[in-house]
């Protein structure tokens, strides 16, 4: 991977982009009841063409669909997997922080009622339109959430005891539902995947592991059990397919959970996780130093998340330069690559830039990745 142009590409995105306005209200006219779903589909099929167009037009080789069929980065794919329920989440408050102050967040919960398994490959059919808009410099990414993120939230509660009496049983059937996803959507043509996960970044805030001691968890080695199970679900993937990660410590209009650098989890994360690439947040002091990716073994690609998308100031290319010079004192410079630090809009909500601000982002992560290595 080192040597290969990617993906990841030496100028990379996490996936997620700011909704058009047409979109958001054409979400809440069918919301109300005034549009069918076929008319939103063509709404945002509209729009998905325009945005692959985007990525295209500032140089990005990465090609997604915005997750513009989706209200979040992960649930709507986690209530999609056979034996998940959602659920009221009003005993659950995550708290949002940022510059100004806190913004509480309440989001609905989910239980393992059932069976657990993916028969049919969730968002194939928005892989395929996507797929079918890129052009021949394009690769298309899907982007999901992690194994991690169905556990993290609920733990052994969320777990009906009379489907999967004890955890194992669990994560057994949870790695087999996410092994299908990998092989259906790797069958309908996917070349590159993207297993988003904030449980592997959060584990390194003493305060998150406080709260799941604190709710009988085993939080000290809670990153070993989702490592094997991530790994689990990728065993005999498909040749051809390029599986990346992204962490990050919490994304809601431009406001974050957690901090704390990767020292907790780097170990076991980057020596273990058999994955291709590594995508990381490093836009500010709170993501903490580059020292942890000297854990990182030869042949994976470590893409610095060193552009924010929280803030819309733009970043000095000098600045992004430096970082990454640093960076490379710990990993070789020709496994690094940039991106923004996470998505634009994690949530249909999005952050607070404009789509403007969002393109001269990205294209100054293509700008930076052609400065440095020769090549996006």
């Amino acid at each position: 991977m080192s040597d290969a142009p990617g993906p990841p590409f030496r100028a990379d995105h996490v996936g997620s982009l700011l909704r058009p306005p047409a979109l958001l209200e054409a979400r809440a006219r069918h919301a109300a009841g005034e549009i069918d779903d076929a008319e939103l589909r063509g709404v945002e099929d509209e729009a998905i063409a325009d945005v692959v167009r985007l990525q295209g037009d500032v140089g990005l080789r990465t090609a997604t669909d915005g997750e513009f069929r989706r209200a979040s980065w992960h649930m709507d794919f986690i209530y999609a997997i056979d034996g998940i329920s959602k659920v009221s989440g009003e005993d659950i408050v995550v708290h949002f922080r940022n510059a100004d102050g806190t913004i509480d967040f309440t989001p609905a919960g989910l239980h393992v009622d059932g069976p657990l398994s993916i028969d049919e490959p969730i968002f194939g059919a928005d892989f395929a339109y996507l797929q079918g808009q890129v052009d021949e410099r394009q690769t298309a990414k899907l982007t999901i959430p992690s194994p991690s993120m169905v556990h993290y939230r609920g733990g052994a509660a969320a777990i009906d005891p009379a489907v999967y009496p004890d955890e194992d049983a669990f994560w057994d059937a949870l790695s087999a539902a996410y092994a299908q996803q990998v092989r259906g959507i790797a069958a309908r043509g996917c070349t590159y995947l993207q297993l988003d996960d904030t449980s592997l970044a959060y584990l390194n805030d003493p305060a998150q592991r406080a709260e799941l001691a604190a709710q009988g968890r085993d939080a000290e080695h809670q990153h070993e059990r989702y490592i094997r199970q991530i790994n689990a679900a990728l065993a005999g993937r498909p040749e051809g397919l390029t599986v990346t990660t992204h962490m990050c410590r919490g994304n809601f209009r431009s406001s974050w959970v957690a901090e704390g650098g990767y020292d907790f989890v780097a170990e076991a994360l980057f020596g273990g996780l058999e994955v291709d690439g590594f995508f990381l947040e490093y836009d500010d002091a709170r993501s903490g130093g580059f020292e942890p990716l000297r854990f990182v073994p030869e042949g994976k690609r470590v893409v610095l998340g060193l552009v924010t998308t929280k803030r819309p100031e733009l970043e000095s290319k000098d600045d992004l330069k430096r970082r990454i010079d640093e960076a490379a004192r710990f990993v070789p410079l020709e496994q690094l690559a940039i991106s923004p630090q996470c998505g634009f809009s994690s949530t249909v909500e999005g952050n607070a830039l404009t789509r403007e601000e969002q393109v001269a982002k990205l294209a100054l992560v293509v700008e930076v990745a052609e400065e440095v290595w020769g090549d996006s």
